[in-house]
C-alpha cells in the first residue's frame, strides 16, 4: 500500500550560522610604517526563520528535507571591511504548525497565519575586529574576537489543523458521510471501519455568503489512549476547533454510553478538550419515525444540545447547520487569539520519527588545512583562546530577544 502524502508530525535538524571572526589585520602602505589597527567585523550567521503558508496542507516537504542548515558568517578583512553574513534559512510551514524541542518536548513556537515569521534560531553574531580594541595605551592590539557560534536543535514540528467545527466518532458513525453531503470534500466512503486513515477538510456553505471549516478524523474507539485502532494520534487535529460535533449513530446499543466513552477519550488526550462546545449528532434517522425519535429523546446524555440528522436522506441537515453557526460565532466559544500551548506529551509522540537518526557529521564541511586558514593578513583568534563576555560585544550585536520573535518577512527587511 502506498505511503499516505498527509504528513503532520516530522523530526528535523536546523543549525543556524556562526559567526565570522574579526580580522586583526594591521594597516601597511608605503611610507606608513606604523598604519595601526584596521582589521574588519566578522559577518553575522544566517539565521533559520519560519514561515506560514496557507497553500501547504501537510508536512510531507519536510520529510525528505530533515536538514536546515543556515550558512556561516565571513572573515572581517583590511580596511575595517566587515565579513559577508551567512544566508538565512526559510522553512515554510501550513498555518496551525506548532514546534517542539525533540529533546525535552517543550513548546517553543507556534505558526498560524498566512505569511506569519518566526525567528527559529539566532545566528551567530560577528566577531568584533582589533579596530574596536585600541586605546590610547594599547593602541596596537593584535587581537580580534571570534565570531559567535550558531545554534543547533533537533525540533519536532506537528501540524494541527484549523476548523471551525470537529468531528469526534466512533468507526462507521457516518462523519466522512455527512462532510461529503454538506461541503464539496471527497473523503473515502465505505462499509468497513476506520475508512478514513487522515483528517480531511471541507467548507460548509451556509446561507448564502457565510461558510465554516469542518475537520473530519479518523474515528476513535474505546481504550484508544492505550493505543488501540488508531490510538489517539489524530485528535490533535481539534485542539484548535471551537466546536466538536459528536456523531452516534441511531442504531447504537446505548448512544449516552457512547457518548460518555468519547468524552472520556477526549479527556485522556488533553483535558481542556472537555471545557470546548459540543453537539451531539444521532446519525442514519431514515430508518426512524417520529414516534421512535421522541421515545429515542428521552435516553439522551444531558446537558448537550442534540439533533437527529441523516446524510442520505438529507433529513435535518439545515437545522443542524443552523445549530453549528449559532454555536460557532457564540462569544464565549471564541477560540482565544493567544492559545497557551503544553509542552509535547510523551504519549503523543511518534516513535518512528523520533527514533529517526541524523548522520549530521556526514553533513560537516571537511577542515581546511592549517595553510589554507582565511587570514586577512593579521593573526585572528584560534578555537583555543578564551571566551569573551558580553562586555566586549557592541549593542549594537546584542540579540534583543532571547526567546522567540515574530519578525517581519526576511525577503522583505534585514533583520540583523
Amino acid at each position: 500500500m502506498a505511503e499516505s502524502n498527509f504528513i503532520d508530525y516530522v523530526k528535523i535538524f536546523c543549525r543556524s550560522g556562526h559567526g565570522g571572526a574579526g580580522s586583526a589585520h594591521l594597516h601597511r602602505a608605503k611610507y606608513v610604517p606604523k598604519g595601526g589597527p584596521d582589521g574588519g567585523d566578522g559577518g553575522r550567521g544566517g539565521h533559520v526563520y519560519l514561515k506560514g503558508n496557507r497553500n501547504l496542507w501537510t508536512l510531507i516537504h519536510l520529510k525528505y528535507t530533515r536538514h536546515i542548515l543556515a550558512t556561516d558568517g565571513q572573515a572581517g578583512a583590511e580596511n575595517q571591511l566587515t565579513g559577508k553574513m551567512g544566508e538565512d534559512r526559510t522553512i515554510e510551514v501550513p498555518c496551525g504548525t506548532a514546534v517542539y524541542d525533540a529533546d525535552t518536548g517543550q513548546f517553543l513556537c507556534d505558526v498560524t497565519e498566512h505569511g506569519q515569521v518566526v525567528r527559529l534560531l539566532q545566528g551567530g553574531r560577528g566577531g568584533l575586529g582589533n579596530t574596536h580594541f585600541k586605546s590610547a595605551t594599547h593602541q596596537t592590539p593584535r587581537f580580534a574576537q571570534r565570531g559567535e557560534p550558531g545554534v543547533e536543535k533537533h525540533v519536532i514540528m506537528e501540524l494541527k489543523l484549523l476548523a471551525d467545527v470537529g468531528l469526534v466518532g466512533f468507526p462507521n458513525a457516518g462523519k466522512s458521510t455527512l462532510l461529503s453531503v454538506i461541503s464539496a470534500a471527497k473523503p473515502k466512503i465505505a462499509n468497513y471501519p476506520f475508512t478514513t486513515l487522515e483528517p480531511n477538510l471541507g467548507i460548509v456553505s451556509y446561507r448564502g455568503q457565510q461558510s465554516f471549516v469542518m475537520a473530519d478524523i479518523p474515528g476513535i474507539i474505546e481504550g484508544a489512549s492505550e493505543g488501540r485502532g488508531l490510538g489517539l494520534r489524530f485528535l490533535r487535529h481539534i485542539e484548535r476547533n471551537a466546536v466538536l460535533l459528536f456523531m452516534v449513530p441511531a442504531d447504537s446499543d446505548d448512544i449516552a454510553k457512547e457518548y460518555e466513552v468519547l468524552c472520556r477519550e477526549l479527556e485522556t488526550f488533553n483535558p481542556d478538550l472537555v471545557e470546548k462546545p459540543r453537539v451531539l449528532a444521532i446519525t442514519k434517522c431514515d430508518m426512524l419515525d417520529d414516534e421512535l425519535i421522541e421515545e429515542m429523546r428521552a435516553e439522551l446524555p444531558e446537558g448537550v444540545e442534540t439533533v437527529f440528522i441523516s446524510s442520505v436522506a438529507q433529513m435535518g441537515l439545515t437545522q443542524l447547520k443552523d445549530l453549528l453557526w449559532r454555536t460557532i460565532n457564540d462569544e464565549r466559544n471564541r477560540i482565544p487569539e493567544n492559545v497557551v500551548q503544553k509542552d509535547l506529551d510523551a504519549r503523543h509522540r511518534v516513535q518512528a520519527e523520533d527514533e529517526f537518526i541524523f548522520s549530521y557529521k556526514d553533513l560537516e564541511p571537511e577542515e581546511p588545512a592549517e595553510e589554507e586558514t582565511p587570514n586577512a593578513g593579521g593573526k585572528m583568534i584560534g578555537p583555543d583562546s578564551k571566551e569573551w563576555s558580553d562586555e566586549y560585544w557592541e549593542s549594537d550585536y546584542r540579540d534583543e530577544n532571547d526567546d522567540f520573535q515574530v519578525v517581519s518577512d526576511p525577503d522583505e527587511e534585514q533583520v540583523f
